[in-house]
């Protein structure tokens, strides 16, 4: 029986992505091109999971008519879902790609309130879920206590499972050193549980390598955007750069590597070959105009053409 991952995601979206000629203060901004998509890390994973043939679930906090049309949305996709229904209705994000500069728009609710009723439904949930892997990613929703994430982290390791994690601010900090078999920070987030800027590469592996040993995670997969990625364990630091590909947006592109490197990891692949699924699924992403618009084509092409890539870097001093 092939792994099976369920995702976690507290503070779902509808995700817009649409373009205008100009974005202009004070004007009407006539939009066109609009695209919807389910939104929210965990979502994401589990959308790109799917896509790859791998088994996922999709569980998450689901509110309002927006959390019913993420559930229709992540059903016409076929991927599967289950909800924890909540009071308040889920967030609505917008991306505006504005073609007179190529710039890129976000904007990014803090989504609905959450009460502590709410919080341990979502818990109870998860107790309730058979899985090899549980992914936890992006933000926690207003009312959430900051350590939520350390307790998800303390009923998955107490499974059994392993726990993934990719969020930032407080909660990541709260969750470290509780049991996490996968942590994907970028360069920011890593800085932050550092404690200090690390800018060049040989730095930012033995800083990595340090942290896995230090407790605070089994692993760590440390993105770092043009310049690729490091994943780092006890024992060994690899860095891959990134793969080039023509960039249409950066929505989805970490919560896509994360479900690369998970799925790799699940099913066992030596751990180059997982860094490099990884890297493709966030090319792959960058290249289409939506939120995780991976196709197992596109994935399977940029492996095909960075066979031998992905390379053992020397081990940094620490």
């Amino acid at each position: 029986m092939p792994p099976r991952i369920v995702t976690l995601t507290v503070n779902p979206a509808v995700d817009l992505a649409t373009t205008a000629e100009s974005v202009q203060p004070g004007h009407k901004i006539r939009t066109f091109d609009e695209r919807y998509d389910p939104g929210g890390g965990g979502i994401n994973v589990a959308r790109v999971v799917s896509e790859l043939g791998g088994q996922a679930l999709a569980l998450f906090a689901s509110g309002g008519v927006t959390g019913r049309f993420i559930e229709e949305m992540l059903t016409v996709a076929k991927v599967p879902w289950q909800a924890v229904p909540i009071r308040n209705a889920c967030r609505i994000s917008v991306t505006v790609h504005d073609q007179s500069n190529g710039l890129e728009y976000r904007f990014v609710p803090r989504g609905p309130q959450l009460a502590a009723s709410d919080c341990t439904n979502i818990l109870e949930a998860l107790r309730q879920v058979d899985a090899d892997w549980i992914v936890a990613s992006g933000s926690l929703a207003p009312g959430m206590p900051a350590d939520f994430y350390g307790e998800v982290a303390n009923i998955v390791v107490g499974r059994g499972a392993q726990f993934a994690l990719d969020t930032s601010g407080p909660p990541l900090a709260a969750s470290l050193e509780r049991g996490i078999s996968l942590l994907k920070p970028s360069l920011s987030e890593f800085e932050s549980i550092v404690g200090r800027k690390v800018r060049d590469l040989p730095s930012q592996m033995a800083e990595a390598k340090r942290l896995v040993q230090s407790g605070a995670a089994g692993m760590i997969a440390l993105t770092l955007g043009a310049q690729g990625a490091i994943v780092a364990t006890a024992d060994q630091v690899i860095h891959s750069p990134a793969i080039a590909v023509s960039e249409k947006t950066g929505v989805g592109a970490g919560d896509s590597f994360l479900a690369g490197l998970v799925l790799g990891l699940a099913e066992r692949r030596p751990l180059e070959d997982a860094l490099r699924l990884a890297l493709a699924c966030g090319a792959a992403a960058v290249q289409n105009v939506g939120t995780a618009a991976v196709r197992r084509a596109a994935v399977d092409a940029l492996l095909a053409d960075t066979i031998g890539q992905v390379t053992q870097s020397p081990r940094p001093a620490v």
